[in-house]
Order: C-alpha cells, then sequence, then structure tokens
C-alpha cells in the first residue's frame, strides 16, 4: 500500500504560477496527475515515468505545466504557469506500481490516488 499526498493548491489570479507537490508513502513507477472541475469528469494532465525520462501532458497544458519528480524525497512536481480560469478543479496525483515501463494517461493505469488538492483561478 502506498499513501499519496498532495499539496500546493491554493487561489490565484489568472496568469499566476503554483507547484504542486506529491509525497508517496513508497516507490511507484509513472507518477500522474489528473483533475476534476465542478460539474464535469476527470481528465488527464500529466504523467512522468519512473525516471524522468518521459513526460505526457494534456494538449491544454502543454507549454505551462511542467511535470519533474525527485525519487530520494518520493515526491513528485507539478510547475503549473500562466494558469487560466478553466485550470481551476481538484488536483489528484496518481502512482502506478504495476508496471516500470508504462506512462499512463487513463484513471485505470493507476494503482494509487491521492486525497487532491484545490486549485482555484480567478479571472
Amino acid at each position: 500500500q502506498v499513501s499519496l499526498v498532495e499539496s500546493g493548491g491554493g487561489f490565484v489570479q489568472a496568469g499566476d504560477s503554483l507547484r504542486l507537490s506529491c509525497l508517496a508513502s513508497g516507490r511507484t513507477f509513472s507518477m500522474g496527475w489528473f483533475r476534476q472541475a465542478p460539474g464535469k469528469e476527470s481528465e488527464f494532465v500529466a504523467v512522468i515515468n519512473w525516471n524522468s525520462s518521459i513526460t505526457n501532458y494534456a494538449d491544454s497544458v502543454k507549454g505551462r505545466f511542467t511535470g519533474s519528480r525527485d525519487n530520494a524525497k518520493k515526491t513528485a512536481y507539478l510547475q503549473m504557469n500562466n494558469l487560466k480560469p478553466e485550470d481551476t478543479g481538484v488536483y489528484y496525483c496518481t502512482g502506478d506500481i504495476r508496471s516500470r515501463l508504462r506512462v499512463g494517461v487513463r484513471p485505470d493505469e493507476f494503482t494509487y490516488w491521492g486525497q487532491g488538492t484545490q486549485v482555484t483561478v480567478s479571472s
């Protein structure tokens, strides 16, 4: 069992930046980020593989968001720049422990989930 704890969310203005962190209690392979806006389904945001050699992003955040990780600290990060009101939502960190090679983009490709951190972007 691996627990994931997100932090770093908050209330910001459009154009501002935030950095989300996700602390894992154990080792994980790929670590991903999903978000859910009010009244909408959860959507994929970003994923980074186990050694940081592969990242993948949703089209809506490419060029603005950057995923990274520090395996020694068992922590993944999501740097979010030039935030827009449509980025508002609860951001969830996920971890995959079943496949070292997989770089998932679907919720069922991840094993563990954090509780989420709220990001609100005001216009």
